[in-house]
Order: C-alpha cells, then structure tokens, then sequence
C-alpha cells in the first residue's frame, strides 16, 4: 500500500468514499504477495493492484458492495477452488484471499500511518479480518507506539507486543488471538477468536558478518530464519565468494572501512554487525566503523585474551571511550556451552535477541514473572 499513498491522500481530501483491497494470504504461486494493494472509489476509479489483472474486475464488484453498505467488510477468495475463478481469469495455478474494507479510518490513525511509512519508520498495521471488531485497524511502531484499536484493551496490548515482533523481522501473515489477546492453543480452543492480519511496512534487519570463515556459513544461515538480510564482507576474494556464501543475499569483497564508510548510515537498532575475523588489519578497522553507526549490535569474536588485545590495538588507534566500547559484545555470543559453527551461530543471535529486547537470558525455568 506505500505506493498508493499520495494518492489516497489525493482522495480522503477530496472526500471520496474508498473501499481498500488487500491480499492477506495466497494459496499456491498466487499472484501476489500478501499486502498487494488496490483501491477503488465510488465511481469504480482503481488504483493498484492485487493480482496483475487476473481478478481485478471482480474486487472492483466486491469494493462498490462494501462501499454500498450491500456488503460488510470481509474476505473474498479467487482461485481453482471457486466456481467463478475461470470466468475471472484466475489461471496462475493458485488461490488469493483478499479482505475488502471501507478506508473510513479515523485520522489520526491514517496521520500515524502514512507519517512513519513516509518517514522510513517501521510500522505495521494491524487488522481484525475475521471475527468480532472485523475492520478494526491499529497502528504499530517498533518502539511499542500505537494508534487505533482492535477492540480490546488487552487484546490491543497483546497484539501491540508481538506484531512488534513480527516488525522486527518484517514479516506479513495474519495471526490468532482471543478476544482477550488469549494466545496458546488451549486457550484459543475455549475462546472467540480474532484473525488479524499483521502488514509490515520495514526493510529485514540487516546483519553485517565481517570474516569469510566456517562461523560466517552457519550465522547466516541462522540470521536469515530470523529474517535479517545478510551481508558478509572479506577483503580477501578467494575467501569471499557467492558459491561459499550461497545463502547470504550478498557477498563484498571489501575493507571494512570502505563499507562502512560507504553504507554505515543506513545502520540503525534493529541491525547487526558479527566480526568473526581475528586478523588486526581487519578487525579493527570493523570495530571502529560499527562504532560510528548507531547499530544496536555489535559482536565481535575471540577469547576474553584476544579480545584485551584488541582493546589494547583500539586504544592505539584512538578508540577509548569507555561508553562506547561498552557497546562490544565480546566475547560473541551466549555461554551454551556450544562448539560447533552451527551452535555458535545460536549462541550469537540469541544474544542479538537478548540484546534487542533487554532480557538477560537466563533459562525461563530459573525466572519469575511473565515470560513475555
């Protein structure tokens, strides 16, 4: 929907009646992605689009309902499993199920909305698809800010909580809840229940991983189920190469310096930077242009020994504030007592997670108090 913006803005102005047509979920290789947006006015006039052509006559139809008061909000469904789908033109081998709603938000929800995905702030929006509330929206930011209502105090707070986290990882899907937030199954079993549809408008964290070694392999693996955007990075080309690195969305062969130098602004609290190099020449130089990013992780690897050494080199060069050098991590990681690339992997973005969320990481069974 962030490509329809101004131009819904054009309408709300104008105050023209908009019905707004979201894919929410996809069956097969639907279309679209769920979040594909159109809108249509009273007119009929569309703009968007949420299948490529495929449907798009019969959302139209749907919208002009719901605009009508003929209709209320609700999910319609296109695909092999309709009666309907061929005479539409769905032949794309797959399912789209969209929910149709008035675009009558309130303003200050819309304001909170549009301000934070035009100023490049994560934000989510939630919204109840299925059950009591159907339409209700509320806006989500990843510092817990919120605007609107699923319809509940205590469902606003729990679904507040974890669509940040779903935020956080920029994922899009619809989630369960019980009116009264209930979340485990047993409780959903014995309760009324909500579907809420969770669109995050965020880029994946990144991750940075300096040092083309085992370690890097298994990291990302693990960084990308958590749904950062990996980056590894090495000045040495014949370590730094896509066939080793398969699974990261890109490999630099770079010194650090001109990375960060480069790219270092985009950096921000929801990303990472792992230094898993213990070369000097290299780590260094990594340390300190993660320090000039505001980056809320930074981890770097080596024994406590290596690791007052490195003090010792980041001294040398200038590096000394006791606030900043606060911010390492070093040695990386949780003590799991894991040895292998893939248990250490764990053991790092557990910490990133810890990190993240303020928590200390101490078994639940030895802790008190709500879990989350």
């Amino acid at each position: 929907m962030r490509e329809l913006l101004d131009e819904l803005d054009a309408w709300r102005r104008a105050g023209r009646r908009i019905a707004l047509a979201r894919v929410v979920d996809t069956e097969g290789s639907g279309p679209r992605e769920a979040g594909a947006a159109m809108a249509v006015d009273g007119s009929g006039e569309v703009i968007g689009s949420v299948s490529g052509g495929c449907v798009e006559g019969a959302v139209v139809e749907a919208a002009l309902e719901v605009l009508s008061g003929d209709a209320p909000s609700r999910i319609v469904t296109f695909g092999y499993s309709d009666d309907e789908a061929f005479s539409v033109g769905l032949t794309c081998g797959g399912t789209v199920h969209l929910f149709i709603q008035p675009l009558d938000w309130d303003d200050d929800v819309w304001r909170a909305f549009a301000g934070a995905v035009r100023d490049d702030r994560p934000v989510a929006l939630a919204t109840v698809v299925e059950g009591p509330g159907t339409g209700s929206v509320m806006v989500v930011e990843t510092a817990g800010r919120t605007a609107g209502s699923l319809g509940g105090t205590e469902l606003d707070r729990i679904a507040a909580r974890d669509t940040v986290g779903e935020l956080e990882a920029a994922r899009t899907l619809v989630r369960h809840w019980g009116t009264e937030g209930q979340s485990t199954p047993e409780d959903l079993a014995a309760t009324e229940t909500v579907r809420v549809f969770l669109e995050s408008f965020a880029p994946p964290p990144a991750m940075w991983i300096f040092g083309a070694v085992d370690f890097t392999a298994a990291l990302a693996r693990v960084a990308k189920v958590l749904g950062y955007r990996v980056t590894v990075c090495d000045a040495r080309e014949v370590f730094a190469t896509k066939r080793r690195f398969p699974m990261a969305d890109e490999v630099v062969v770079s010194w650090p310096d001109a990375v960060f130098a480069d790219r270092g602004a985009r950096l921000g609290p929801r990303d990472a930077v792992c230094i898993l190099t213990h070369d000097p020449k290299f780590d260094v130089p990594a340390v300190r242009g993660a320090l000039a990013t505001s980056v809320g992780y930074i981890g770097v690897m080596g024994s406590r020994a290596t690791h007052e050494r490195r003090l010792g080199r980041l001294a040398e060069a200038g590096i000394d504030d006791p606030r900043e050098l606060a911010r390492l991590h070093s040695p990386i990681g949780l003590d799991l007592g894991g040895r292998t690339p893939e248990e250490t992997a764990v053991s790092i973005v557990g910490e990133i997670i810890a990190a993240r969320t303020g928590r200390s990481a101490v078994p639940l069974s030895r802790s008190a108090g709500p879990i989350h």
